[in-house]
């Protein structure tokens, strides 16, 4: 039989970087990121992990830094695109472009932002008792698998001006533009917290359903964020791998299942959890808290830049397509809506309700259904 490593058959240099580099590897359907295990990383000179969860697909990837008090990251500079959200913690973040320019901003629990693309960049803890917890949403597989060269990747020069964008970008204002809903978008570098950020409507979506794409770094990464009124869940949908959907306020559920399960898979989440479903993966999310839900979704292929056709399928972005994440599977789209979902939903979700003293809302959506 041949030995495939001495063939240099089938090799990921992406997950053989992570070996070299001894990074702690975290692997499931999902994630409490507050509670995982984090181990020093040299690289970057504070504790990390990798979450290489069961539906990451084949581009992405999710990075955790521990940031201790009054501590800080190394500095870095790369070729991959990250999106990060602050999990719990203070401080801030320092970048310097090549033309000498720099920039600053200060974060919380909550912020969001991206690093322009191969700029150098530095997080600081601005506490001197608690720690700083960040998640990294990045495309450094779909890269190291691309070009195979840790110099490459780190250490290249060229320097992308056209990724820098507009000064106010790092000072938590942005440009929206106004295209349909579902596609509305804000175009920024930094988020100070997106608990509070304006959505805006997405009915198709059900359950009074409200979105904002972004446009970040103007990059490849996808990010959106979503929110559930109280009493109200969305329609189930699907689409391809590789979204990492983390809680951002309130409790509730998701579940999850592939055309032809018997069962669903059901995750509760809370500020902090993170999984992100398989491909082709249906899922559907509740919200049983007392205020209004939101959740955040990073991955690669943005509205911006698609990067695949099944991105393209989800966005709408294909020309005279449908947008298929609020198109019925019955036209050729990705979502079940109300009067086809399994009849075990409602009445669960019902139970939920009454168990969280929450009073569910979800009557006057099947009104027409």
């Amino acid at each position: 039989m041949v030995d495939l490593k001495a063939a240099r058959i089938g090799i990921d240099p992406y997950l053989a970087w992570v070996e070299t580099e001894g990074l702690l590897v975290h692997e499931g359907y999902y994630a409490y990121l507050k509670e995982i295990e984090t181990r020093y990383w040299p690289r970057v000179g504070v504790k990390a992990a990798a979450c290489h969860l069961r539906g990451r697909g084949d581009f992405g990837n999710l990075f955790v830094f521990d940031i201790p008090p009054g501590g800080s990251t190394t500095p870095q500079r790369h070729l991959y695109e990250e999106v990060i959200y602050v999990l719990e913690g203070s401080g801030s973040t320092q970048i310097q472009f090549a033309n000498g320019e720099q920039r600053g901003f200060e974060w919380g629990e909550g912020s969001m932002f991206a690093i322009p693309l191969n700029a150098s960049y530095r997080h600081y803890n601005s506490s001197g008792r608690e720690r700083c917890l960040l998640s990294s949403s990045t495309n450094l597989p779909l890269i190291m698998n691309t070009f195979y060269d840790e110099a490459f990747v780190f250490h290249n020069p060229h320097d992308f001006t056209s990724r820098i964008g507009e000064e106010k970008f790092f000072s938590g204002e942005g440009n929206l533009t106004m295209v349909r809903p579902g596609n509305n978008l804000w175009e920024t570098n930094f988020v100070p917290d997106l608990k509070f950020i304006e959505l805006q409507p997405w009915a198709e979506r059900g359950g009074g359903s409200s979105n904002i794409m972004f446009v970040l770094a103007n990059g490849l990464m996808h990010a959106h964020i979503s929110e559930m009124p109280v009493g109200t869940y969305k329609k189930a949908h699907r689409h391809g791998s590789g979204l990492h959907v983390m809680c951002v306020s309130g409790v509730g559920y998701s579940l999850l299942w592939f055309e032809g399960d018997d069962d669903f898979t059901r995750i509760d989440w809370k500020h902090g959890l993170m999984f992100p479903p398989a491909d082709s993966q249906f899922h559907q999310h509740f919200n049983v808290s007392k205020e209004p839900a939101r959740y955040f979704a990073t991955g690669v292929g943005s509205i911006r830049y698609p990067l695949t056709y099944p991105m393209q399928k989800a966005f709408g972005t294909i020309k005279g397509g449908t947008q298929g994440a609020s198109t019925s599977v019955k036209d050729g789209g990705d979502q079940i809506e109300y009067a086809d979902q399994d009849r075990r939903i409602q009445p669960m979700f019902e139970a939920e309700c009454r168990k969280n003293g929450v009073e569910q809302k979800m009557d006057r959506f099947f009104a027409g259904a």
